[in-house]
């Protein structure tokens, strides 16, 4: 039988002395495998488990329960989010109302790679939208985890060097293994039509699709905000605004980041 993985995440009340070890006894007689334990947030400690059998998974989450120091938050198939809680030791911030929405800051910067990479390494098609004030990491960090994800990117339109506004790709260009990269800006406001239809070829194929300033892509395209799959948004701050007060037919200081 192939082996599964699982995530346990439990909270402890009372962190007495040899705990983990009688839990990690536990999961030896039952022949689980242990690939990764770490903390969680405050009080909680994640495990991330293997096992060919779910007869033993069934039985170690009815013994857990009768355990009094501990009470189980999670236990399931990994999420991205429980692998990423468990390499760096707390939950990703997730928008209450939008649950598409994952929130970041510049000096998470390396989770946000690690988030995304995860998300490239998924096969066919999905969109990823990411928000963020001129120069906060957006593109940098799009790039980081193509490289992570061992994709290849390709930008449609962007401001990273200069502006790009591509009309046509090449035949090696056109794969669903690519990520690729849209300035939501610069292909609606500072394109022309050629762009537009390569933009809508690409919003087809079956592969990943960044959209950086997703807002102002939705309001002069006919895509809608269910047509993501996640929104990402990273401030240099937790106080601060996006907008998009100077985006118009003119220049605006998001050209240049």
């Amino acid at each position: 039988m192939e082996k599964k993985e699982w995530y346990l995440e439990y909270e402890i009340h009372k962190n007495r002395p040899g705990l983990l070890g009688d839990i990690a006894s536990l999961l030896g007689m039952l022949s689980i495998n242990i690939i990764t334990i770490n903390g969680v947030e405050n009080r909680r400690r994640g495990l991330l488990l293997q096992t060919d059998d779910d007869e033993k998974i069934s039985a170690l989450e009815n013994i857990l329960k009768k355990i009094d120091n501990i009470t189980i938050t999670r236990f399931r198939t990994p999420t991205i989010l429980d692998r990423l809680a468990i390499r760096h030791g707390r939950y990703i911030e997730r928008d209450v109302e939008h649950k598409k929405t994952f929130k970041f800051i510049r000096d998470e910067i390396g989770i946000l790679v690690d988030f995304l990479a995860e998300i490239f390494k998924h096969e066919g098609h999905q969109v990823v939208g990411v928000r963020g004030m001129p120069r906060v990491g957006k593109t940098e960090s799009v790039v980081a985890a193509s490289v992570s994800a061992n994709k290849r990117w390709t930008f449609i339109s962007s401001t990273l060097l200069r502006q790009t506004v591509r009309n046509q790709l090449s035949d090696d260009e056109l794969q669903s293994n690519n990520v690729y990269m849209i300035d939501g800006i610069v292909s609606t406001i500072r394109s022309n039509e050629r762009h537009h239809d390569l933009v809508r070829e690409i919003m087809r194929m079956p592969a990943t699709k960044v959209i950086e300033h997703p807002d102002i892509f939705i309001r002069e395209t006919e895509y809608e905000l269910s047509d993501f799959d996640y929104i990402v948004e990273l401030r240099n701050d937790p106080n601060e605004e996006i907008t998009y007060e100077d985006v118009h037919s003119g220049f605006s200081s998001f050209e240049l980041g």
